[in-house]
């Protein structure tokens, strides 16, 4: 049984690159915000506005540990935040049956990405300069970095396409 978790910072690609992933080893594929969309019937945004983020992360939890405890192949994408709430982060790596990755990318690609896609990103819909984002990206990068730095494994996504992403990802897994 194997069972992957893709981790790191909003719009490094864990979402785009958990599905290819998937595809090639004929794993299931999870996007933890998209099952928690799902079960409330919201967008993420949606959902932060409407019930607010304490409701989202509890939702979080409990669909992080219902599809890491099925008994399947999975590839599971999770949210830049799940590590940082309740048990996620013990749960997530102190669990011997989970590989665990770390997509990094620069902060540079991370403005330049997330600056276009702001709107749909509860966190930063309000920020109005890409100045503004860099900073907040900073910020949030020193904070998470050490629960990130966890995994077992860390992939740098910059300069690469996803299909090469996914190449050198499974170098990583199979030479271990």
């Amino acid at each position: 049984m194997s069972k992957i978790i893709l981790l790191g910072y909003m719009g490094v690609g864990k979402s785009t690159l958990g599905e290819l992933l998937s595809k090639v080893n004929r794993h299931h594929f999870f996007d933890l915000d998209a099952q928690i969309e799902e079960s409330f019937g919201l967008s993420v945004q949606e959902i932060f506005k409407s019930k607010g983020e304490l409701a989202f992360r509890k939702e979080e939890k409990r669909q992080l540990h219902q599809i890491m405890n099925m008994n399947a192949d999975i590839v599971l994408s999770l949210g830049g935040g799940t590590p940082l709430y309740y048990d996620n982060a013990d749960f997530i790596f102190n669990t011997d049956s989970f590989k665990t990755v770390y997509l990094t990318s620069s902060l540079k690609h991370l403005v330049h990405r997330l600056f276009k896609e702001k709107q749909q990103r509860p966190l930063i819909c309000h920020l109005q300069t890409e100045a503004e984002l860099e900073d907040f990206i900073r910020k949030h990068l020193f904070e998470r970095h050490h629960i990130y730095d966890r995994a077992q494994y860390q992939l740098n996504v910059d300069d690469r396409s996803a299909k090469e992403s996914v190449d050198e990802l499974l170098n990583l897994l199979n030479a271990h």
